[in-house]
């Protein structure tokens, strides 16, 4: 075999070579020779596995040119042919590696009915998670290759919210099952060949902003570029359960729908502090079902305010009744909230920012640990490409827990008053609290 086929990786691609899971993900930071890896890996499969059927896609053509095609063309010559028309290269034993892209949500339809034995996706937070899936359809064929799927990623895109869900959160939905999925992480510091050809990258990412050198260069992926939520830090904003005292004043935040219903129980304590410390969070439920949900998640809590957007008040062609007066029928009177959404983005980032100093750090809202759901979507908003100042409205999925939270920051909510001497927690207060939170 030439030398060029089996120059030695590093212990990160070594694995990433090795892995047998049918989704393979490596990545996770820049300059952690992500695209050398892939390369190999096609080559290297497509030597061993005579007539192995592969395709390697990009989101664009342009990258997938300067970054896999024109490198392929040295490192393959004398062992496969390049045909500009095919997109492809054809080994001398039958092998076949293909170039594809996905510029646009609909070009992955062209895949459809098409068998690929092997399926690298390079920079698969740039797809979408319908791309991914239609993708994984194509993964098949009546013989003995393996039959996988190569991803590299780094935090960001589009993709961010299903990669991190797979890979790293390892949140499994369905028919999804663990053993199936495996991720590599990878940073510029394994790359030791770029660290010596090139010692002023790593000093670029070291030199970066906190966000950015979070994100780059230790692969973190709670924090991105593009990210809107900028504040966000897990070790600040999100902790264990406690028992409410009965005397903290509690809220009701909701974003409705019949795709999904996202509610948020929320404490205020005497100093002004917000504690997110219930979810619910149900798709497919009626006006009728989700009244009920809610009351029995609230547990006859004395709530002071039911928040929800203004369009629950618009009123139905169907009964000539609004949203907003079935559930106040279902013993569930709605305030009104705020629905400006850049100002009540703003008043969120106000409650998010962290305070204190370093070591001490704590921010004006927490999130108790048994709401997943706001802890997985918050992090994961994005800037608006074409509204700067707003969130991103994509993808759908992850904007209803955000959007009930900024109706509860907009609303201007009032601290606990001092609990008076000798008052106690009224019965089913604090106990009640530490049964059923979460529940």
């Amino acid at each position: 075999m030439p030398d060029r086929l089996i120059a030695p990786p590093n212990p990160r691609q070594r694995e990433f070579f090795l892995a047998r899971s049918r989704f393979v993900a490596y990545g996770g930071a820049r300059g952690g020779g992500k695209s050398w890896a892939v390369r190999k890996k096609a080559t290297l499969m497509g030597v061993r596995y005579p007539g192995i059927r592969m395709l390697l896609l990009r989101r664009t053509f342009p990258e997938l040119k300067e970054n896999h095609i024109l490198p392929l063309q040295g490192e393959l010559k004398g062992l496969a042919a390049y045909k500009e028309g095919d997109k492809a290269f054809s080994f001398a034993n039958g092998s076949r590696l293909k170039f594809g892209y996905c510029d646009s949500e609909r070009d992955v339809l062209q895949y459809q009915g098409q068998e690929y034995d092997v399926i690298f996706l390079d920079e698969a937070t740039q797809f979408t998670e319908y791309q991914f899936h239609t993708l994984t359809a194509c993964i098949r064929g009546a013989n003995p290759f393996p039959k996988r799927m190569y991803l590299t990623c780094n935090p960001g895109g589009v993709g961010h919210g299903w990669v991190k869900r797979l890979f790293i959160d390892r949140d499994y939905r369905g028919a999804e099952r663990g053993e199936d999925y495996a991720f590599i992480p990878a940073r510029v510091y394994d790359n030791r060949a770029l660290m010596d050809s090139d010692p002023g990258y790593l000093a670029m990412l070291e030199s970066l902003p906190d966000d950015l050198r979070r994100a780059w260069l230790e692969g973190d992926w709670n924090v991105f570029a593009g990210q809107y939520f900028t504040e966000w830090r897990e070790d600040i904003h999100v902790c264990e359960p406690f028992p409410i005292p009965g005397h903290w004043r509690r809220y009701f935040a909701m974003d409705y729908g019949l795709d999904m219903l996202a509610g948020y129980f929320i404490a205020l304590d005497e100093g002004g502090r917000a504690w997110v410390y219930r979810e619910l969070y149900r798709p497919g439920l009626i006006v009728s079902e989700a009244a009920r949900a809610i009351l029995e998640a609230a547990g006859g809590e004395p709530i002071e305010g039911w928040l929800a957007p203004p369009d629950m008040w618009n009123r139905r062609q169907d009964t000539g009744k609004s949203v907003a007066e079935i559930f106040g029928e279902g013993g569930i009177p709605l305030t009104r909230a705020q629905n400006s959404r850049v100002s009540g983005w703003m008043d969120l980032k106000e409650w998010l920012r962290p305070r204190g100093e370093p070591g001490a750090r704590w921010a004006a809202l927490t999130v108790f640990r048994c709401c997943p759901n706001l802890i997985r979507c918050l992090p994961q908003l994005q800037f608006d490409g074409r509204r700067p100042s707003d969130a991103a409205g994509q993808p759908h999925e992850i904007t209803h827990a955000p959007d009930a939270l900024r109706y509860f920051a907009a609303g201007r909510p009032a601290p606990a008053l001092p609990p008076r001497e000798g008052e106690g927690d009224p019965p089913g207060g604090e106990l009640g609290d530490f049964l059923h939170y979460g529940g």
